[in-house]
């Protein structure tokens, strides 16, 4: 039986296109084959891990463009719903990874993510600043719950390492009848500090020393610059609320893990290391 060529084609157009498009992320390679070879010229011993990374990478791109253009062709807004909750999900156990010795870690980074993230693309969907589709709420998700997960992360194991080196001087404090939070309350804010500060510096230096993906992104695929940078204010703006909302929202919520109803410290979340 002889092929059809031209119907084969057709079916298979997309499958043409993508592996078209595939040369140039192929030329790139050349970059990390310099990367392994620099990593074992040196002794590292990373060169395993490069190419896994890389690979990895690759598939999961690969995956993912696939779904996003499956749905980006759905007119079902449970799609978005759908895939944003998934980001929630993955975000909230690597950052509850991150802060492993706080008890439902997983549990509070995801709720303090979907929190952060939900109320911030509430506001920009009511305020008009994005249509609610996948094509504009699917990639701004990503970038939030992105952004929210590290800052959340950071502040869960900053919060529970400084209680932890200042255990004496909270005790103390609640031995005078101070609340959780009356004698966790610059534990807290040096965690709510430090984890925010680089999304801060972040919009402080963002355009004098580098060009932030979204910019970049915009730049490249032929908008003008003043187009690029219009929507990078808006991303740098939906960052700073998300993270803000996340942060703080976890460390509301690691409160009853780390004392008793009693207001008594649980010791054994802070003799672990």
């Amino acid at each position: 039986m002889d092929l059809d060529w031209e119907d084969f084609l057709k079916d298979y157009e997309w499958l043409i296109v993508f592996l078209k498009g595939m040369v140039k992320p192929a030329a790139a390679l050349a970059v990390v084959l310099l990367a392994v070879v620099l990593s074992y010229s040196q002794n590292l011993s990373l060169e395993g891990e490069m190419i896994y990374s890389v690979f990895r990478s690759f598939v999961q791109l690969s995956v993912i463009g696939f779904v996003l253009q499956f749905i980006f062709n759905q007119e079902n807004s449970g799609w978005i719903i759908l895939a944003y909750l998934f980001m929630v999900s993955v975000a909230g156990y690597t950052a509850g990874q991150r802060a492993k010795h706080v008890p439902r870690g997983k549990y509070v980074a995801g709720v303090s993510i979907l929190a952060g993230t939900s109320i911030t693309m509430f506001m920009l969907v009511v305020l008009n600043v994005f249509p609610f589709t996948p094509r504009y709420m699917i990639p701004v998700a990503g970038m939030m719950v992105g952004n929210a997960m590290t800052v959340t992360g950071v502040t869960m194991k900053q919060l529970r390492d400084d209680i932890k080196m200042q255990l004496n001087l909270v005790e103390t404090a609640l031995a005078l009848g101070a609340t959780p939070r009356q004698a966790t309350l610059q534990q807290v804010k040096r965690a709510l500090v430090i984890s925010l500060s680089p999304v801060l510096d972040s919009c402080k230096t963002v355009g004098l020393i580098s060009l932030p993906g979204a910019m970049t992104g915009m730049i490249m695929g032929g908008a003008s610059p003043l187009e690029a940078i219009q929507l990078q204010i808006v991303v740098m703006n939906m960052m700073v609320g998300a993270a803000t909302v996340s942060s703080i929202t976890s460390t509301y919520l690691c409160w009853p893990s780390f004392f008793t109803k009693a207001y008594q410290l649980q010791t054994h979340v802070f003799s672990s290391d």
